[in-house]
């Protein structure tokens, strides 16, 4: 499961090192595309395959906005001896990535966040929000 937050830097190349707890769990090869809310999100390839699937099933008519916005700008990177990637610019554009990024655990995804706007999003995360879904869940 990928939990927790830590914050990193890029390096001017657009590189940026992948936190040790999260490439234990996602593995040296894994998928970067455009996220929900100006992120990125981090797939491990079992979870790539499965959520390419269910768009890939859904009827054309309601899918092709989805896939356009999520496998557009989709990469299948590798971290280096160093368990670093390179994140392209057009991605680092996309989720206003400079030089401190967030890396969000998400359960089944991480999510790599301009540390800024991470701040901003986290101060409007409320505990009634949570009780809400907890509701939702039945929990």
């Amino acid at each position: 499961m990928l939990i927790g937050e830590f914050e990193h830097s890029l390096d001017a190349k657009g590189r940026v090192a992948i936190p040790t707890k999260f490439r234990e769990d996602i593995g040296g090869s894994f998928f970067i595309t455009k996220g929900i809310d100006s992120c990125l999100f981090v797939l491990p390839c079992e979870e790539w395959k499965i959520i390419e699937k269910k768009i890939r099933d859904m009827p054309i008519s309601k899918a092709r906005t989805l896939q356009r916005f999520f496998f557009s700008g989709a990469v299948n990177v590798e971290t280096d001896k160093q368990g670093r990637v390179l994140i392209p610019a057009n991605l680092r554009a996309y989720a206003n990535l400079k030089k401190d990024v967030t890396f969000v655990g998400v359960s089944s995804r991480v999510e790599i966040w301009n540390s800024d706007d991470w701040k901003e999003l986290s101060k409007t995360l409320t505990k009634e929000d949570a009780l809400n879904a907890m509701d939702l869940l039945g929990l």
